[in-house]
Formats: structure tokens, C-alpha cells, sequence
């Protein structure tokens, strides 16, 4: 038992004493302060939803503004959203925004894959110049160029349509970055050996390319469909048929018709956020992955 014991390895604390010296590990009061300060941010990010939620879960004659406030509804009902399903046809507008994001997610991907490879891994004349653009867009508010891209689709006759909501969103200057970005971790020695051996652009991208950047393109998914998801002002813009309606401007239909219930307005808004966490928990693995790796390292 004494030579298991002299063997086993010594169980390291997480903290450190104040007298030594390791930048890896913090006092124990430095411990505590990084838990603290941990809950507050968790408080202060879920503290919302958890009232929305519990909020839309309250009876009818349970007070929602009780002091201290009751977290756990002590009247569950969910009426709140069968209320909400019959005055806004909500799985439609649900629907229409499925599909403006799946065109936004696609379209990024594809679309800002293949710049990424040509801005960072192609030689063309003009390449610092397309950069210089990209990143001048950046700077610019998106209500800036709102009147530009709603005459442009509307000369198109994609006034009133989902088409008209989604083209605009089907690739973003970030996303383009992002990708070249993660294109520029390629090795160009790669590249040129595949030239070498006869493959063309698209063997390269699908053959090479493609294995090292797909975490990066997971995150542009992510933030496309998020983007596309919560896209409020454009689609206000653009339609003007109730039947056409995403689900943002469904929402704001539902709070200006119902402002009086409050419950019905929070069951509204955890409709519209029940996609956007499904789709984060599903892909959070492939996500911080991508955010952390991003491409392969020469």
C-alpha cells in the first residue's frame, strides 16, 4: 500500500499558494473571483431567456411581476402558445425562414469558400484592390447600402418574395475573410505539388482545400443562419404581404397585436429562439473546433 502510494502522482489543487510562483494556476482568492465573475457573465447572457421562458409558462392569474420574482412558474400553463399559434400562423413564418437561411448558409459557404481560395491561394491582377473592397465594406452599417439593395432587387422584380429577402445575405464580406483566412493556412508547397501532378482548381479545392477549411466553414454556417434568422429590417423592407411574412416580422406583428399579455409576447420570442439553440448545440463541437483551428498548419 506505502509503494502505491509513492508511486501514485500528487493530485495538483487548482489554485497556488500567494508565496509561489506559477503562472498557470491562480491564488485561491483569484479562483473564487474568476468563479464569481463567471456566474455574473451567465447570469447576466441567460438571465433573459430564463424570464422569457418562465414568463411564457405563467398562468393567466399568476402575477408576472411579483418581487422576489418566481423563476418556476407556479401556475404552468402553456396556453401562451396556443394563443400565439392561432392569431399568427407561426409554423409558416417559421417556415419562411428556414428557407431564407438555408439559401444564406448555403450560399455563404460555397460562395465565400471560393473567394477565400481565390483571394488567398490564386494570383490575379487586382487581388489587393478586391481586399482593400472587402474590408471597406466592413465598415459600413448595413442601413447604409438599404436602399441601394431594395432598388436593385426591385428592378430585378424580387420585390415582396423570399428570393428578395435571401440574395442579399447569400455571401458576406466577413465570411469571405474568414475563409481566406483559413485558405491562407494551406501550405502553398501543397498546392503546387497537386499543380505538379496535374490537378486543376477543382481537385484542389475538393481534394486539399476543402478538408482544412470545413471547420472555419462551419462557423460561417453558424453565424449565416443566425444572421439570417434574426434579420429583422430587411425583410420589413422588402415584403409587404402578410402571407409572406419571416418569422422576426411575425413576432413583431404579434407584440404590436398583443402588447397588452406580455406572456404571449415571450411565448412568440422562445418560438423564435428554439432554432437558432437547436441549430448552436448541435454544431458548438464543430464550431469551437473551426474557431480554434480554422485550417491546417504549415
Amino acid at each position: 500500500m506505502s509503494a502505491e502510494n509513492a508511486t501514485s502522482p500528487h493530485k495538483q489543487k487548482p489554485w497556488r499558494s500567494r508565496r509561489a510562483f506559477d503562472p498557470t494556476r491562480p491564488t485561491l482568492a483569484g479562483l473564487i473571483g474568476r468563479y464569481l465573475l463567471l456566474v455574473v457573465v451567465v447570469i447576466i447572457s441567460i438571465g433573459p431567456f430564463l424570464w422569457q421562458l418562465s414568463t411564457s409558462l405563467k398562468g393567466v392569474t399568476e402575477n408576472i411581476y411579483s418581487f422576489p420574482p418566481h423563476l418556476v412558474p407556479q401556475e404552468f400553463s402553456i396556453d401562451a402558445y396556443r394563443r400565439v399559434a392561432h392569431v399568427v400562423p407561426i409554423f409558416r413564418y417559421a417556415w419562411h425562414s428556414v428557407i431564407v437561411a438555408a439559401v444564406c448558409v448555403v450560399g455563404n459557404v460555397v460562395l465565400a469558400s471560393l473567394a477565400g481560395y481565390a483571394l488567398t491561394c490564386m494570383k490575379f491582377r487586382g487581388k489587393k484592390v478586391v481586399m482593400g473592397i472587402l474590408l471597406s465594406v466592413l465598415l459600413l452599417p448595413g442601413e447604409v447600402t438599404l436602399t441601394s439593395q431594395y432598388l436593385v432587387i426591385k428592378g430585378m422584380g424580387l420585390a415582396n418574395t423570399l428570393a428578395g429577402v435571401a440574395i442579399p445575405g447569400v455571401v458576406g464580406a466577413i465570411n469571405v475573410l474568414l475563409m481566406a483566412t483559413a485558405c491562407r493556412a494551406v501550405p502553398a508547397s501543397v498546392l503546387d505539388a497537386a499543380t505538379v501532378d496535374g490537378a486543376n482548381t477543382w481537385s484542389k479545392i475538393r481534394h486539399i482545400v476543402w478538408p482544412n477549411i470545413k471547420g472555419m466553414a462551419s462557423v460561417v454556417a453558424v453565424f449565416s443562419f443566425i444572421g439570417a434568422w434574426d434579420d429583422f429590417l430587411w425583410p420589413l423592407v422588402v415584403l409587404n404581404d402578410p402571407d409572406k411574412y419571416t418569422l422576426t416580422v411575425g413576432m413583431q406583428y404579434l407584440s404590436s397585436t398583443m402588447s397588452t399579455d406580455p406572456r404571449e409576447v415571450a411565448a412568440g420570442t422562445i418560438i423564435a429562439l428554439i432554432p437558432i439553440i437547436i441549430v448552436f448545440a448541435s454544431m458548438q463541437k464543430v464550431f469551437f473546433r473551426g474557431v480554434e483551428g480554422g485550417g491546417v498548419k504549415g
